[in-house]
């Protein structure tokens, strides 16, 4: 896939408007936060905000698998994800298993399932919140709320 000017134009007005909107923020938190978006040519994107309270680095290493709930067109839906993570939070690897319960969903999640490697490995578990990935923006709320539910397990 060839990456063009617009796409590079259209990634970067995306990230400046993500940054813009964090640094506006509009909550009274005590907590400095920072915002930061990563777009490839894929289409892939994942909005990561941490904060100085969180990732206070205890978490107990290993690999979680647990299934994430959320909502598409067609009714409720789920996927399951697997996380590896080390004692200060870092995503090792990650594996997510569709179980669609359609062919729309099946498409999706699969393609979501190909893309968020590169969008998660190596990032901070507690400041991860994915948007779209591969041009699945639907599923990454069903790995947001596993994400939730690792953390809830691996905090030491």
């Amino acid at each position: 896939m060839k990456i063009t000017i617009r796409r590079i134009l259209a990634a970067s007005a995306a990230a400046a408007a993500l940054l813009i909107a964090a640094a506006c923020g509009g909550g009274s938190s005590d907590t400095a936060s920072t915002a930061t978006q990563a777009a490839g040519p894929t289409g892939a994107s994942a909005t990561t905000a941490a904060s100085a309270a969180a990732g206070d680095g205890h978490y107990k290493a290993g690999t979680y698998d647990v299934e994430g709930h959320y909502t598409n067109p067609a009714g409720p839906a789920k996927v399951d994800v697997q996380l590896t993570i080390d004692s200060a939070g870092t995503v090792e690897s990650v594996k997510v298993t569709p179980e669609p319960t359609n062919p729309n969903s099946r498409q999706f999640q699969t393609q979501f399932a190909g893309g968020i490697s590169s969008v998660v490995v190596g990032k901070k578990i507690d400041s991860l919140s994915v948007s779209k990935v591969a041009g699945s923006s639907l599923t990454g709320g069903g790995f947001n709320d596993a994400v939730k539910q690792i953390i809830g397990k691996a905090k030491a």
